[in-house]
């Protein structure tokens, strides 16, 4: 049974429609990316999936027991949230929020939780420094810990690779395909396709032409093809060929 099914979605804001007929499913561990277009809507799609803008036609039906308060989310950083004064336990630890023990106060759980996912992220190390101090790819860890302090079993992340170094870029992806393994289901934003081809079992594609299959199916796909040319991504073309052989 599906955690997320969305029928004939229509996206936009401002009374204005940007995409629609938007039709996905994500079930329990799996893996789905979302590709497209710059300005094609990926983002205002993960917004409208986690309830902060409505949309604009069709329905999201949440299955499978999932609820709002299981679903983890790393949004895309500004600079201001980079700059924020805080200790990295207190981010983390504002991840609980939606299961505090005691109202609003954190419990034992909450703190063991926020333990357990800082050790999860390697970054036990850095729980008493602050947020502004650390790096690109630390705070992004920091974040991902935040996130599975609400998830339980899906995580929704918005290009959580964006202005990382190619180094930790591959740490990230490699933490979040782990995350995977370990039974987590991941839609993830990525502008990045080869990666996007090599960790996610399915592919969402939105824009000026819409698909949604698995990943061979996309790779296989006109949409597929074009769009990797698009984005100089054909030396994945040739990886998967060569694998499928």
């Amino acid at each position: 049974m599906a955690l997320i099914s969305a029928r004939d979605l229509a996206l936009g804001y401002d009374a204005q429609i940007i995409m629609q007929g938007i039709n996905f499913t994500i079930k329990e561990g799996e893996y789905l990316c979302i590709v497209g277009e710059n300005g094609s809507g990926k983002s205002t799609l993960l917004k409208t999936l986690l309830g902060l803008i409505q949309p604009m036609g069709g329905s999201i039906e949440f299955g499978d027991g999932l609820k709002k308060n299981e679903i983890g989310y790393l949004p895309q950083q500004t600079p201001i949230q980079r700059d924020f004064p805080a200790s990295v336990t207190e981010i983390v630890l504002s991840g609980c929020q939606g299961h505090c023990d005691h109202g609003f106060f954190y419990g034992k759980k909450n703190r063991e939780s926020a333990k357990r996912n800082m050790e999860r992220m390697g970054i036990s190390d850095l729980a008493d420094k602050c947020y502004r101090e650390l790096s690109g790819g630390q705070q992004q860890r920091v974040l991902l810990s935040r996130a599975l302090c609400a998830a339980e079993r899906i995580l929704l992340l918005d290009e959580p690779v964006s202005g990382l170094d190619p180094v930790v870029t591959q740490r990230m992806y490699e933490l979040i395909s782990k995350l995977n393994r370990d039974g987590i289901a991941v839609i993830m934003i990525s502008h990045d396709v080869a990666s996007a081809i090599r960790y996610a079992d399915h592919i969402l594609h939105i824009g000026d032409t819409f698909f949604f299959g698995t990943t061979q199916e996309y790779m296989e796909s006109k949409e597929g093809r074009a769009f990797i040319l698009q984005s100089g991504d054909d030396a994945a073309l040739t990886e998967n060929e060569g694998r499928a052989r």
